[in-house]
């Protein structure tokens, strides 16, 4: 045995362990004010304390793994801190990077732990409606800042011709829409458009209601509990599917059936995880966050539904463009990329 090599994986499984324990840190940071209060003055655990109403111990405690993982900042005197970054990726749900929504994904997944270990052992699904609600919370404030940073100022501009159909009135379907972020960001974004979401969790279809009555674009927005296969409406001059594509077990179902919805010059807009074809192309950091997520919520969703699919998050290219060719749509190119997403353009 080389003890170096030995050694060096040793030190890896160090910081594996240290990253997935920490994961609950930084969500507690994020509930209870922490982070946010920190970015706006250098503090004293006692005085981090007594800013966010919690004990000081435990916020010493804290502060102290976090200034070791790099999170925060610790000066010799016993004062901690954040830098710009730091506070740029912890503390703005509304920024193109939020860490903790990431992390409260993660720890959401990992309540199914008994479900998924039986569930690789015997084959069975496990549908999305059976996990923990901060799988569904986690995973729009995982997704939801890349969408604020790049829907309307990058992607829709990328799609042939569509964002002026948007500008005059374009019909959407959002399908997948979870609590319905995607829908409302591109309802307030252009206002002479109607949107009909949809999702087969109810509950997700409950709160998308809300918001989209908070962010004042009821009257044009309008969600049902529906599938991918079974959505209603149409024709569309526009559809899209962020990040849910790869989850459902008929995807080519679901493909035949925006075909079918779609106006003769109607687009489909499909947003994937960022992937290569080969196994060898995603065997990286990037990679090894979708496969592990992709083992816990995306292939067993799959498996719970009909159809015999199960592409997970790291499906690639040549497999969504085989999906969209088999469903009888003749035209599809990648049109931009993120370090988390690629988005297609798909046209009959």
């Amino acid at each position: 045995m080389d003890q170096d090599k030995l050694m060096a994986f040793v030190g890896k499984f160090v910081g594996d362990l240290g990253a997935t324990i920490a994961a609950g840190s930084v969500v507690i940071g994020e509930r209870l004010g922490l982070y946010r209060a920190l970015a706006q003055k250098a503090q004293t655990p006692q005085e981090l304390a007594d800013a966010t109403g919690t004990d000081a111990r435990y916020v010493e405690e804290w502060l102290r793994g976090q200034a070791a993982g790099g999170y925060v900042q610790y000066d010799d005197d016993g004062v901690y801190s954040m830098t710009e970054e730091q506070a740029f990726a912890l503390t703005d749900p509304e920024g193109p990077v939020f860490v903790p929504g990431a992390f409260q994904l993660a720890l959401g997944s990992l309540q199914a732990l008994p479900q998924i270990t039986e569930a690789i052992r015997t084959g069975v699904g496990v549908g999305w409606h059976e996990h923990d609600k901060d799988v569904f919370e986690g995973c729009e404030r995982f997704f939801r800042p890349g969408y604020l940073a790049s829907l309307t100022t990058d992607w829709l501009p990328a799609l042939d011709g569509v964002e002026q159909k948007l500008r005059d009135g374009a019909r959407v379907a959002d399908i997948g829409c979870g609590h319905g972020s995607s829908t409302v960001l591109m309802a307030r974004s252009y206002p002479d458009a109607t949107f009909r979401g949809s999702d087969y969790h109810e509950p997700s279809i409950a709160e998308a209601r809300r918001r989209a009555e908070d962010a004042g674009v009821a009257e044009r927005t309008t969600f049902e509990a529906a599938s991918a296969q079974t959505f209603g409406g149409g024709p569309y001059d526009l559809v899209t599917t962020f990040d849910a594509l790869h989850d459902m077990g008929d995807p080519l179902g679901a493909a035949r059936h925006v075909r079918e919805s779609i106006a003769p010059d109607g687009t489909w807009m499909i947003v994937e995880p960022f992937a290569g074809d080969s196994v060898a192309d995603n065997l990286n950091p990037v990679g090894r966050v979708y496969y592990s997520f992709s083992t816990f919520l995306c292939v067993p969703n799959a498996l719970s539904q009909q159809g015999g699919y199960a592409l997970g998050a790291q499906a690639g290219e040549s497999a969504i463009r085989r999906l969209v060719t088999d469903a009888g749509f003749t035209r599809f190119r990648r049109v931009a990329e993120t370090p988390f997403n690629i988005v297609y353009e798909a046209r009959p």
